[in-house]
């Protein structure tokens, strides 16, 4: 039972509105508060009478209120917070704080877009790691999903890697190893030498129509074998992050299409023809002026991203469509739906936008076209180093490869954690050597709380009989807490924040760490112990659906 909702609840039929409640800083004076300051205005009489007032028509057997002066103090049945709590997390398990009903609407997120012939750095985890979590909660919550990847693998990115290759490497091998890397670096090399010497980008241009028009089979033979070795670069970095797609989207699908809508926008009159460029005029809506054809007639990813929403509506029938697209794509984001909106795209309101902020590494902004950032594998192979080296700190006899395994899920833990517990209209400052801490506001941190949970329950048999009469105010608070997880869960869904379920574990944990440091567990006589393992229990469960819901991985021992 959700006390704080029911009381929430209570409150509103009484006063017809929704209303919030306080923590008082002294459990004598309640486990909840309601002040009545903001009525005072509306009833025109002292908040202390109208505390009197209403405490005088609560009557609920699940908690007794008192005033306080100009406060409403709830307390509630603790005995059957306790067993109401940990009898359902027993009984669930795994569905501990998911929704009961589902849901038939289709909902479809859009997450990662890694372009091919360029490199996946740390500032794609972030995306990537807010999409798959969020698919996660929508899951949980009773939503059918599904994930879609759409990546630029085609336009002038491309064209200029491979004039790149063509023209200054193309006697060379590919590489069989760190194939990102290499891919990366021929792509900042072009950015170079088209700067340095700006009359190659008639070159490029060139290529561009050829790859668009798919004349030159060298050239398209090429393409294919180096976007091929892109994808299945990326593939290996998602099975590492724990993120997965039902369907890829790629631009080079959508280039028709999207020429076609380009010209009938011009026939309704949306579009026009500018000095031989197809554009669609949003001044008066504050949103610029908006290309979709360049002169030549080579479509821009403004129009293929038109199509690209008539076709998902459109072949996988899904009621609302999510896009987790960086902040830098504001603009960009508001033009695709107002334009939809005009074109009388009649789901164009069911379109939500998710932006996230770049992430920059302390020296600044991060940049594929100059090579200024940190290429995944390396970060990779740098944070998994640098786990294996805390782990044989702990364990020094640990077999090598149990240690790099167990190193992975607990680098991969770092990296994700520190992307998804801060608020993502922030700028994140990532700073590894803050990021691969064990200790504090970390991955690692809640990770050790779940082994810590495992380790104590391995040295006795879980009985799964509750006495909630023989507790204290430390176990009540951490059952308190393990049954506000449903709430947090919605709260999540409701505001597309996996922040707040992040913030919420490193508040479980450091309420368990008080718990256990105060509380003997497997000392304690026998009723409290076997309740308190319930809570143990408890706590490992709620830990793992949490990390779950975040997309990492629990680790039995650290």
């Amino acid at each position: 039972m959700d006390f704080e909702q029911e009381i929430k609840s209570v409150l509103k039929r009484i006063l017809k509105k929704e209303v919030d409640l306080e923590v008082p800083p002294d459990s004598r004076l309640g486990d909840y508060a309601f002040p009545c300051f903001e009525l005072a205005k509306k009833f025109k009489k002292d908040p202390n009478k109208i505390a009197k007032e209403l405490s005088d028509k609560i009557i609920n057997k699940n908690f007794r209120v008192e005033n306080k002066g100009p406060y409403l103090n709830f307390f509630i049945d603790k005995n059957k917070l306790t067993n109401e709590v940990l009898k359902e997390i027993l009984r669930k398990k795994d569905r501990y704080g998911s929704n009961k009903e589902k849901k038939k609407e289709k909902v479809m997120i859009e997450f990662s877009q890694a372009n091919t012939h360029k490199a996946f750095h740390i500032g794609h985890i972030r995306g990537t790691s807010l999409g798959e979590s969020l698919a996660r909660i929508l899951e949980f919550t009773g939503y059918n999903v599904i994930r879609v990847n759409y990546q630029g693998d085609t336009g002038m990115h491309v064209a200029k890697w491979l004039w790149c290759y063509n023209k200054f490497h193309k006697n060379e091998n590919f590489p069989k190893q760190d194939i990102e890397k290499w891919i990366a670096s021929i792509y900042v090399e072009a950015v170079k030498r088209l700067e340095e010497k700006v009359e190659y980008q008639t070159e490029v241009d060139k290529i561009n129509l050829d790859l668009e028009s798919r004349k030159d089979k060298k050239l398209i033979s090429l393409w294919k074998k180096t976007r091929k070795l892109s994808l299945a670069a990326f593939e290996k970095i998602y099975k590492d992050l724990g993120a997965r797609f039902d369907h890829y989207f790629f631009e080079r699908e959508v280039e028709k299409r999207g020429k076609e809508i380009a010209l009938e926008l011009v026939k309704k009159g949306v579009a026009k023809i500018d000095q031989g460029a197809v554009i669609i005029d949003l001044e008066k809506y504050t949103l610029c002026i908006w290309v979709l054809l360049r002169k030549d007639g080579t479509v821009l990813y403004s129009v293929k991203d038109l199509a690209l929403a008539e076709l998902k509506f459109n072949k996988f029938k899904v009621d609302k469509n999510i896009y987790v697209v960086g902040a830098a794509q504001n603009l960009h984001i508001h033009q695709l739906f107002k334009t939809l909106e005009l074109m009388g795209f009649k789901k164009a309101k069911n379109c939500v936008y998710i932006p996230v902020s770049e992430v920059r590494l302390p020296t600044g902004k991060m940049s594929s076209r100059t090579g200024e950032n940190i290429v995944y594998s390396d970060f990779k192979k740098e944070i998994i180093e640098y786990a294996i080296s805390e782990i044989e700190k702990r364990y020094k006899n640990i077999d090598r490869k149990k240690a790099e395994k167990r190193a992975l899920k607990i680098a991969i833990a770092t990296i994700k954690f520190d992307m998804l517990k801060q608020d993502l209209n922030k700028t994140l400052v990532f700073d590894k050597n803050e990021a691969m801490k064990f200790e504090g506001d970390t991955g690692p941190y809640v990770q050790y709380a779940y082994a810590r949970c495992s380790s104590i329950l391995k040295k006795a048999k879980l009985s799964k009989k509750i006495y909630a009469e023989v507790l204290n105010e430390k176990d009540f608070k951490l059952i308190q807490i393990l049954g506000n997880f449903s709430e947090v869960v919605m709260k999540a869904k409701n505001e597309y924040k996996p922040s707040v379920i992040a913030s919420y574990l490193l508040s479980l944990v450091k309420e368990f760490n008080s718990f256990y440091r105060d509380n003997p567990v497997l000392k304690a006589e026998k009723k409290v112990k076997e309740t308190r393992l319930s809570i143990v229990f408890s706590v490992k469960q709620v830990l793992k659906n949490g990390l779950n819901l975040l997309g990492i991985e629990v680790i039995e021992e650290m």
